[in-house]
C-alpha cells in the first residue's frame, strides 16, 4: 500500500535540524515512509498513478507519534483512587502495592486495553511500560488487538520489608519478591527470551526491575548487566523524590544515583524513571555513563516529587542527557497524556526559574518524541518523520479552534493544542485512531468492562476504607 498525503500545512520532523516543511507531502508504502518534503519537491519525484491512495492535507498538520517512555499498564484501573495528599514512599508502599495485590490477570488486561486506547486517540505511538505483576504477555495480547507499538516486561524486587503493610497479600509478595537477585534475574532472562521481538517487532521486552528500597543493590546493577548481555535495555524507579535520597544517604551516606554508579550500575542501556532527587554533581554522572532519564511532570506534580523546587532537568538536558517524557500511572499522574506532560516540560521551568527561556518547545516536543526514541533505543526506526523510518505519526486537524488562528506550530502544538485536535493517529503505516474511535477494539466495552473490574478491585483491596495510611517509616530503617 503506497500513500501520498499532500499540501498539509506542515511537518514538524524533529529530525537533527528539526526541520518545519511547510505546504508538505509525506509518502508512506507499507510501514515505512520513503519520502517527505514539500508538495512540489514530493511530486517531482513521483508520479501519481504510482500511488494506492492521495489524501489531501489541507488543513491539516503532522508530528512524529509520541513515545511514552515511563508508565505502568498494570496501574490504569486505579484512576483517581489514592488521595492527592500522598507523597510518592506512602503512595507506594501503602496504596499502589494493595492495589498490585488484589488486581487479577484479568484486570491487568483489561487495564492495559484501557491504557493503550487512551494512548492513541492521544496520539502516543510507542511506551516504555515498567512491567506485568503477573506475566508480559497479558501486555503483548492488548498490544496484539490495538496495533501499537512498545516495550513491556515483568515487575520484579527481591528486597520485601521487614514488617508487612495492610494490604500486601502472601501470592502477591511471593509473586513480586523473588528470594534473591539471581531467582529475580532468571525470571526476567525467560520474560525476555519468550516475548522480545513478537508481534513482527512490535513488541520489545526488557529487564524491568521496580528498584529503589524494594530492590537490593544486586539486583539493580545485575538487572541492567543482564539486560546488556541480551542486547535490550533496563528500566527502574530511582531518585524519585527527596524522601527516597533521605533514606538512601542515611543508610549508605550517598543519594541514590551516586550509589548505584559506586557499584558500577549505570550505562547507556538503563533508564531511570523519575530522577528528580539528582545532585548538582550527579548531572555530570549520568552524561558520561549516557544514562537516560523518563521524567514525568504530571506525576511530580500530583505527588510533590520536586521538579520544580530540587528538579535538574534543564541542567540534564544541557549537560546532553537523553531525557524523555512520561506519564507514569494514571493514578499518579491523573492520565496518560503526553501533550500534557509537554505543556508542562516547557513552561515550569521558566515559571520556577523567572528564566522565559529554560526549556523551550522543541526541547518538549524532542523529549515526547526523539529523546523518548533514544530513552527506548528505538531511535533508529521512531521518534522522527525520516525517509526510511516507520510511518508512526500524528494527524492535527487545524480548523480546530485550538489551531485558530496560529503562525508557529511548534508553540501552537505546545502551548495552545490538546488532544482533542488529533484527527488520526498511525501506527506501522496503519491509522489506529481515526474517525473518533479506535480501530480494532470496543471501545464501550472495554469502559464497561473497566468500571465493573476496578470497582470490585478497590474493595478487595481495602482503599475505600479510611484508615488507609498516607504516611510511611517502611525501609527506613534495617533493610
Amino acid at each position: 500500500m503506497k500513500t501520498l498525503i499532500e499540501h498539509l500545512d506542515f511537518i514538524l520532523t524533529v529530525d537533527k535540524d528539526d526541520r518545519v516543511i511547510r505546504d508538505a507531502a509525506i509518502v508512506i508504502e507499507d510501514d515505512r515512509i520513503i519520502d517527505l518534503g514539500t508538495t512540489s519537491e514530493v511530486a517531482q519525484r513521483h508520479t501519481r498513478e504510482g500511488f494506492d491512495q492521495i489524501r489531501d492535507g489541507t488543513l491539516n498538520g503532522l508530528c512524529p507519534g509520541f513515545i511514552d517512555a515511563h508508565v505502568h499498564l498494570s496501574e490504569t484501573l486505579s484512576r483517581a483512587v489514592f488521595p492527592d495528599n500522598l507523597n510518592t514512599r506512602a503512595w507506594v508502599f501503602h496504596w499502589a502495592k494493595p492495589f498490585y495485590a488484589h488486581i487479577s490477570a484479568e484486570d491487568e488486561y483489561w487495564g492495559a486495553l484501557l491504557g493503550i486506547t487512551e494512548m492513541l486517540r492521544g496520539g502516543t505511538t510507542c511506551f516504555l511500560d515498567m512491567g506485568s505483576q503477573y506475566d508480559p504477555g497479558i501486555t503483548v495480547k492488548a498490544m496484539e488487538q490495538t496495533g501499537i507499538r512498545g516495550i513491556t516486561g515483568r515487575h520484579a524486587a527481591d528486597n520485601p520489608p521487614d514488617v508487612r503493610p495492610r494490604g500486601w497479600t502472601d501470592s502477591m509478595v511471593k509473586h513480586h519478591f523473588f528470594a534473591d537477585a539471581q531467582t529475580a534475574l532468571r525470571e526476567l532472562q525467560r520474560c525476555v527470551e519468550t516475548h522480545h521481538g513478537a508481534l513482527d517487532g512490535r513488541v520489545r521486552c526488557w529487564v524491568n526491575i521496580e528498584g529503589k528500597e524494594p530492590c537490593t543493590l544486586a539486583l539493580h546493577v545485575g538487572a541492567r548487566e543482564l539486560a546488556e548481555r541480551l542486547g535490550v535495555g533496563t528500566t527502574y524507579h530511582l531518585a524519585t523524590s527527596i524522601e527516597e535520597a533521605g533514606v538512601c544517604e542515611n543508610k549508605y551516606g550517598v543519594w541514590p544515583i551516586t550509589r548505584i554508579e559506586q557499584a558500577g550500575g549505570l550505562g547507556g542501556n538503563l533508564v531511570i524513571a523519575h530522577g528528580a532527587a539528582v545532585a548538582e554533581e550527579e548531572v555530570e554522572l549520568l552524561a558520561g555513563y549516557d544514562t537516560k532519564v523518563a521524567f514525568c511532570p504530571s506525576s511530580s506534580f500530583k505527588l510533590g516529587k520536586g521538579a520544580t523546587a530540587i528538579g535538574k532537568y534543564p541542567e540534564l538536558i544541557n549537560a546532553g542527557v537523553t531525557v524523555a517524557l512520561g506519564t507514569d500511572g494514571v493514578s499518579a499522574a491523573g492520565n496518560m497524556n503526553l501533550m500534557r506532560q509537554m505543556f508542562l516540560c516547557a513552561g515550569m521551568f521558566k515559571d520556577a526559574r523567572l528564566q522565559a527561556d529554560v526549556v523551550t518547545v522543541r526541547q518538549a516536543l524532542r523529549a515526547a518524541t526523539i529523546e523518548g526514541a533514544k530513552a527506548l533505543l528505538w531511535d533508529d526506526e521512531i521518534g522522527s518523520l525520516e525517509i526510511g523510518k516507520k510511518a508512526d505519526f500524528i494527524l492535527f486537524d487545524l480548523d480546530h479552534v485550538e489551531w485558530t488562528p496560529f503562525h508557529d506550530p511548534l508553540q501552537a502544538l505546545v502551548f495552545s493544542a490538546s488532544t482533542a485536535s488529533i484527527r488520526e493517529t498511525w501506527v506501522d503505516g496503519n491509522a489506529l485512531y481515526r474517525d473518533g474511535r479506535v480501530t480494532g477494539v470496543d471501545e464501550r466495552e472495554i469502559k464497561c468492562k473497566a468500571r465493573e473490574l476496578a470497582a470490585a478491585a478497590v474493595i478487595r483491596a481495602g482503599l475505600a476504607d479510611e484508615n488507609v495510611p498516607t504516611t510511611t517509616t517502611l525501609y527506613d530503617a534495617g533493610n
